[in-house]
């Protein structure tokens, strides 16, 4: 079937070209934007709080190395999915498009995986569960980040960057106080966020004027081809190097706060369980007013002045210092306080960061999806090594060390900011 065929057969298409993409209108952007919030709710509300519950409630004695062991292992797939089903995004020549077949498939199968995860009474089975729904959720979101380059001009990618750097943090306390309501019904507590995933990301689908690819411009795709897909050399394109190194270093200082705050608040605050639930919801919507109060102005900023590099340096900047509260936080003011400087700094950074890395993407209109699947790994190789250092941190001077655990966030954060000065292809 031709290109010309398929957009005949399927109104919703729009074969490739090597244009740029016209202005995205409010509605694709609203949709674009909902469904980033649907992806990152069943992503993160596991990572925030469910699997911390779930964890204690099933090996509460070893509970730092079992959750480490989870998120490591649920990382690694994560890992391995993105460049991959990126690859096989580019190129899939359905008639339904590029990119629709594989947002609805993966978001399907997060329901499943996500629901076993809740149903799972072991760490094994808990294991298992998380690194299903890994492989579905990065599929997913390699897929959905390659709509960016697709469908956005560079003279909108900062102010859509923030959109999703917002929605992320709506979906951060959407997702925390989805799990506070379900805390008592395990399986609910991991399964409605899938599902408001697959509501918002079959809506995404159904409006998206997809792009088609001929089956005689698709690439041939072996094992060497496969393998290729987890590389980019940095000697031919160092501006993509240096943003995932910056990239790398901004997730590796989130995940040193996300990944622990119930035992975080437990050990150096003496809450209960049900208590800390509640304070990290708490916690989440004030970083969430600082994020959406700096995301929608600096994407705004950013797009006006065509510069991004700056104020990825801010973000490392305030962020440092929130993790620098957080780690000498004594009361729950100063844990407060910690957590709307990391908003501010979050929500600068995420405003600019999708911008950034579509400026500098190698081949946007043909290995869009693979290269942001390889940018992609930068997120989620710190979900693995993060819990894989942490408990060697906080066992720091005979244990509950977290102090330590947030000045390591520190340092990888001013290294984001030191790593972004590199890339010269971006103003």
């Amino acid at each position: 079937m031709s290109t010309t065929d398929a957009s005949a057969h399927s109104p919703a298409v729009a074969p490739i070209d090597a244009d740029e993409p016209r202005r995205a209108g409010a509605g694709f952007l609203t949709l674009y934007t909902l469904a980033n919030v649907g992806l990152w709710v069943a992503l993160l509300t596991p990572v925030i709080v469910s699997l911390q519950l779930k964890i204690n409630a099933i090996d509460p004695d070893g509970r730092e190395g079992s959750l480490s062991l989870v998120l490591g292992l649920g990382a690694v797939l994560g890992l391995l999915a993105n460049p991959v089903f990126g690859r096989l995004s580019d190129r899939t020549t359905s008639r339904y498009g590029m990119r629709r077949p594989w947002l609805v498939g993966c978001a399907v199968a997060a329901v499943g995986a996500l629901a076993l995860t809740g149903a799972a009474t072991t760490v094994a089975a808990v294991a298992i569960g998380w690194c299903l729904t890994n492989v579905a959720l990065n599929g997913l979101l390699s897929t959905m980040m390659a709509l960016l380059p697709d469908q956005v001009p560079a003279s909108q990618r900062g102010t859509v960057s923030a959109l999703i750097g917002v929605g992320q943090a709506l979906a951060a306390g959407v997702g925390a106080g989805l799990a506070s309501a379900l805390s008592g019904t395990p399986v609910l507590m991991f399964a409605v966020p899938g599902l408001i995933t697959v509501v918002l990301t079959v809506a995404l689908a159904l409006r998206l004027r997809d792009r088609t690819l001929d089956p005689a411009d698709r690439p041939p795709l072996g094992i060497g081809g496969l393998a290729r897909s987890f590389w980019v050399s940095p000697r031919a394109q160092p501006d993509f190097a240096w943003a995932w190194v910056s990239r790398f270093m901004v997730f590796m200082a989130i995940a040193s706060v996300l990944n622990y705050q119930v035992f975080y608040l437990d050990s150096r605050m003496g809450l209960g369980e049900e208590e800390a639930t509640r304070t990290i919801l708490a916690g989440v919507l004030v970083q969430t007013v600082a994020v959406v109060a700096s995301s929608n102005l600096v994407g705004w900023l950013s797009d006006r002045l065509g510069r991004r590099r700056i104020f990825v340096c801010v973000s490392a900047l305030i962020a440092s210092g929130g993790l620098l509260t957080l780690a000498v936080a004594q009361d729950l003011s100063q844990y407060y306080l910690a957590m709307a400087l990391i908003g501010l700094g979050q929500g600068t950074y995420f405003a600019v960061d999708l911008a950034l890395v579509a400026d500098v993407l190698p081949n946007r209109r043909q290995d869009a999806a693979k290269d942001l699947g390889v940018m992609n790994i930068a997120n989620t190789l710190p979900q693995s090594l993060a819990p894989a250092i942490a408990p060697a941190l906080i066992a720091l001077g005979g244990g509950d060390n977290y102090a330590a655990l947030f000045l390591a966030g520190t340092v990888f954060a001013v290294l984001a900011g030191v790593s972004v000065l590199r890339v010269r292809g971006a103003r």
